[in-house]
């Protein structure tokens, strides 16, 4: 395919990529407010959160293509909008990610755009049991994150936001128990 594409086609592909990397100079916007000095990038968090997706389908009997598609898409729109805490998202903010992803994907040839599109949205909709897996587990690495940082003592600030955001949002009792272990092995 790639040999077959034109070379507008393949600028496009070029500029999607660079997209892309610019998740990785984007800070995670919820560790700057609490003051961690050189936080995750949104490229970090999405790592893990696809390490999780990959290890946990597979224990969970989900559909671990779908999940890997879910969580590496799942921030793309914060490549042009930046990550947004929840505090700071605007009744406009679903907009504007739709707006970015459609920016974004319109990069890619039309039918692998589309594809990771209907994937974004199965994700946002939240009603598919992999969307919900990929939802919680990125709440996992998150909790992961809070504590990792709590024990390098990187910031004075509670990190227990992030904590109780966590538990809030995890329902499946296998990932409550993950968690726990989590939670339970976090200093005090």
């Amino acid at each position: 395919m790639l040999e077959r594409m034109t070379n507008s086609s393949l600028r496009n592909l070029i500029e999607f990529f660079g997209i892309v990397g610019r998740l990785k100079r984007t800070p995670r916007s919820g560790w700057v407010e609490v003051g961690i000095h050189q936080p995750e990038s949104v490229a970090d968090h999405t790592f893990r959160t696809s390490i999780l997706c990959m290890v946990c389908s597979n224990l969970e009997g989900l559909d671990e293509l779908k999940l890997l598609r879910m969580a590496l898409i799942h921030d793309l729109s914060e490549a042009i909008i930046g990550d947004l805490t929840p505090s700071r998202k605007t009744a406009g903010g679903k907009e504007a990610e739709d707006a970015a992803m459609n920016q974004i994907l319109s990069l890619l040839p039309k039918k692998q755009g589309e594809k990771y599109m209907g994937v974004w949205k199965e994700y946002q909709e939240s009603e598919s049991k992999e969307a919900k897996a990929v939802r919680q587990l990125e709440k996992i690495e998150m909790a992961l994150q809070a504590k990792e940082y709590e024990e390098a003592g990187s910031t004075r600030q509670s990190l227990s936001r992030f904590i109780k955001s966590a538990e809030k949002a995890i329902l499946w009792p296998g990932l409550r128990r993950l968690l726990s272990c989590i939670l339970g092995e976090r200093q005090r």
